[in-house]
């Protein structure tokens, strides 16, 4: 009878341990928020992260998205409390929508810092890209993967920016956060804090003058309808995504499910970079010829025309270092300049 009993016991815990059996215990539908959804690529790869989990789960684990950051009433800066708060499973969030509970993730938002894409790549795949994950990981939910939505660049429908002086009283809509307040009010700009999904109308209608976006934006959005007839190619701050899992949720799947969610994020990442630099980066600047297919006007700013820039937004990078952490911030100086 004990040996019988020994059994039983063996095979339930057996049991326990398949994956199949463990996934009796898992939600029958898992909620990922991103900001943007198709055709953006934010969105394509937020669709293909759950595609992959599906397929790498077999079926296991299954991922509904909801963009337009739909599970917190559109507010992208709440995106990461409702996260931690189990509100939302998976996300694939902003660097620059998660700065005001994350301080250090203001770092890619310093004014300059970056001057090409071998720049964000020393950051998010060396020392400094582990540290933000190490840090991320203390704050209920575990981080998997680095994706891109890219270099920022300005748009309005005034008048073409060359100068510092060229943005002075332009009425520009940035996102909810205090770093990019004082950058652009240290340009003499009129920063206007809003959500994205109100941003559109309030171009369209005039309410407000000029956007900041990645390029992948600017076309998707057909930005060029919404009087942007102006876009300067100034690449001041870039904005990493990153994929994440609450914590919670994260340590009710089993080992093997889990390590299959961290390989779909990593592969659906992959992609979601190229795609975001398509025709943009290298040799391939056919996002451009697009841009200026529809009649808006590109300025291209020289080194000497940027450094201008750069100085009238230098004491606002050495506030908020300080603020980021010195130590973070000259890692991140130093990985840029070692970059190959």
């Amino acid at each position: 009878m004990t040996s019988f009993k020994a059994l039983f016991a063996g095979l339930a815990l057996a049991a326990a341990l398949l994956p199949g059996v463990a996934a009796a215990d898992y939600k029958a539908e898992y909620k990922l928020s991103t900001v943007l959804g198709k055709p953006f690529p934010w969105g394509v790869g937020g669709e293909r992260w759950a595609e992959l989990i599906r397929e790498k789960t077999d079926g296991r684990i299954n991922v509904k998205m909801y963009p337009g950051t739909s599970l917190v009433n559109g507010d992208q800066t709440k995106e990461f409390t409702a996260l931690r708060q189990g509100v939302i499973d998976l996300a694939i969030g902003s660097t620059i929508n998660w700065s005001p509970q994350v301080k250090e993730l203001n770092l890619f938002s310093l004014p300059f810092l970056m001057p090409d894409y071998k720049a964000i790549d020393a950051l998010t795949r060396g020392p400094v890209g582990e540290e933000l994950f190490r840090i991320l990981s203390t704050k209920d939910v575990e981080p998997l993967a680095w994706g891109e939505n890219g270099f920022r660049e300005l748009s309005n429908s005034r008048h073409p920016v060359r100068t510092p002086a060229d943005l002075k009283g332009l009425k520009v809509r940035v996102v909810g956060s205090p770093l990019f307040l004082d950058t652009f009010t240290a340009l003499g700009a009129n920063p206007t804090q809003m959500s994205w999904a109100d941003a559109q109308p309030a171009l369209s209608t005039g309410a407000v003058d000029g956007q900041e976006n990645p390029l992948s934006v600017f076309v998707a959005a057909k930005m060029a309808t919404l009087n942007q007839k102006n876009l300067t190619l100034w690449g001041y701050v870039a904005d990493p995504l990153i994929f994440v899992v609450n914590k919670e949720v994260w340590n009710s799947w089993s080992p093997e499910d889990r390590e299959a969610v961290r390989a779909a994020a990593l592969q659906a990442a992959e992609e979601e970079v190229a795609l975001a630099r398509k025709g943009i980066a290298g040799d391939d600047t056919s996002v451009l010829s697009d841009i200026e297919g529809t009649g808006v006007s590109v300025v291209r700013l020289t080194e000497e025309e940027k450094d201008a820039f750069r100085q009238a937004t230098r004491a606002v990078y050495d506030k908020w270092a300080r603020q980021i952490g010195p130590d973070l911030v000259k890692q991140a100086e130093t990985s840029i300049a070692d970059r190959n």
